[in-house]
C-alpha cells in the first residue's frame, strides 16, 4: 500500500462538544509541514489501537516526507514491524508485500467473534475442553504447509473494488471463498496452564507466506478444537528480508524529532537493505548510463528472471528482467539525485 501525499493533512480543529466556533475564534493556527524528499525504509514498531495508515501519516509527518507507503497492512489490534517506504523505497514495497512473515499470537479459547479477534462482536461461547498436548500439536500439523484457508470477512480484501470489511460493517451478506495459503510453522509456545487455572490462552508462533491471514488459522484451530477460538494478541516479528529488525516505535522517534529532527534520518534503511536476495548485475560506466534511460541492453550474464541492477559504484539503478538469452529490460528505475541513493532531509 503506497501514499503519494505532497500537501499536509489537515489537522482536526472540530468545535467539540460544545457546538460550533465562530470563523477566527479560539483556533490556533498550526504552521503548515514543509515536506520535502526523502528515500529510505523504516522499520516501524506499529503500537496496538492504531491503524496502519494512521501510524503511515505519524511517522510522515515526522520525517516531513513528501512520499511514503506501509508494506503489508497490520490490523489496529496487532503490533510489531511495519516496513513503511519513503520515496524512491516506494518503488519496491510491491516486492515486500508478497514476503515471508512470522507472528507470535495469543489465541483466546470458548468463544467466536465476527472479526476473528478481540475486537469484534462475540457470537457464540462454548465449553473448553481439556486438551493435552498431543491434540493440540495434532490440530496445528492439520494447519500447517499448503492449505486451503477461508479470509476474514472483516478484511481489507477487495470484491468489486471495494474492501470486504466495507461491505460486513453495511450488514451485508460476505461469502469468501477458500484460497491456499502456506503456512511454514505454527506451532504451540505456551499453554498457561489451560486447565488447572481455568486460562483458555494459547500462545502460538507462526511463520507463514503472503496472504495468509493469522486470524483466520486461530479461527479454524479453535473449530479443529470444538470450542472456537480468536485472536487475543498478535505481534509480528520480522518480514523477509528483515530477519532481525531493528524496529523504532512512534515514541522514540517523537523524542529525536524534539531533539534534532535531523537526527531522524539516522533511523533509516537504505532502500538496498529491502532487496536483499535478489539477484544482482553489475554494470559498467556505460551500461549503467543506458539502462538509465530505461534501454535493453544485450549479452548481459546472470540468472534469468527479477534482477536488481547497481551501477559500478555500487548503486542501485532499478528492478529488471533478465531473459534467458541475456537480455535485461528495465522494469523500476530509482532516480536518485547527484551521489547516490541516500537519505535526504
Amino acid at each position: 500500500m503506497v501514499h503519494d501525499d505532497s500537501a499536509a493533512t489537515p489537522d482536526a480543529d472540530g468545535a467539540g462538544r460544545g457546538g460550533k466556533r465562530r470563523a477566527g475564534q479560539g483556533r490556533v493556527q498550526r504552521p503548515r509541514t514543509r515536506f520535502r524528499r526523502v528515500d529510505g525504509i523504516l522499520l516501524l514498531d506499529k503500537p496496538t489501537g492504531m491503524s496502519s495508515n494512521q501510524a503511515l501519516q505519524r511517522v510522515r509527518h515526522l520525517f516531513c516526507a513528501e512520499k511514503g507507503g506501509h508494506t503489508g497492512a497490520l490490523d489496529p489490534l496487532a503490533t510489531g514491524l511495519l516496513p513503511i517506504c519513503f520515496g524512491e523505497a516506494t518503488k519496491i514495497a510491491g516486492s515486500l508485500l508478497g514476503a515471508s512473515k512470522a507472528y507470535d499470537t495469543v489465541a483466546r479459547l470458548g468463544q467466536v467473534t465476527d472479526t476473528d479477534d478481540a475486537e469484534g462482536v462475540v457470537l457464540r461461547e462454548r465449553e473448553v475442553g481439556a486438551y493435552p498436548i498431543d491434540r493440540l500439536d495434532a490440530a496445528l500439523r492439520g494447519l500447517t504447509g499448503n492449505i486451503q484457508q477461508r479470509p476474514p470477512i472483516y478484511s481489507a480484501l477487495k470484491r468489486g473494488g471495494e474492501p470486504l470489511y466495507a461491505k460486513a460493517r453495511r450488514g451485508e451478506l460476505v461469502e469468501v471463498g477458500a484460497r491456499e495459503v502456506q503456512v511454514r510453522v505454527f506451532e504451540l509456545q505456551a499453554a498457561d496452564d489451560l486447565l488447572d487455572q481455568g486460562r483458555p490462552l494459547l500462545r502460538l508462533h507462526v511463520e507463514c507466506g503472503s496472504g495468509t491471514y493469522v486470524r483466520s488459522l486461530v479461527r479454524d484451530l479453535g473449530e479443529a478444537l470444538g470450542c472456537g477460538a480468536h485472536v487475543a494478541e498478535l505481534r509480528r516479528l520480522w518480514v523477509e528480508p528483515f530477519r532481525e529488525p531493528r524496529m523504532w516505535t512512534i515514541e522514540q522517534l517523537e523524542a529525536l524529532a524534539s531533539r534534532d529532527p535531523q537526527s531522524l534520518h539516522a533511523c533509516l534503511l537504505p532502500l538496498e537493505a529491502g532487496l536483499v536476495g535478489w539477484p544482482r548485475i553489475d554494470l559498467t560506466d556505460e551500461a549503467a548510463a543506458r539502462f538509465s534511460q530505461g534501454q535493453r541492453l544485450n549479452h548481459v550474464p546472470g540468472p534469468a528472471g527479477a534482477v536488481a541492477a547497481f551501477s559500478a559504484s555500487g548503486t542501485v539503478l532499478g528492478l529488471a528482467q533478465l531473459s534467458r538469452e541475456g537480455v535485461l529490460a528495465p522494469q523500476r528505475l530509482f532516480n536518485w539525485p547527484t551521489g547516490g541513493g541516500l537519505p535526504h532531509g
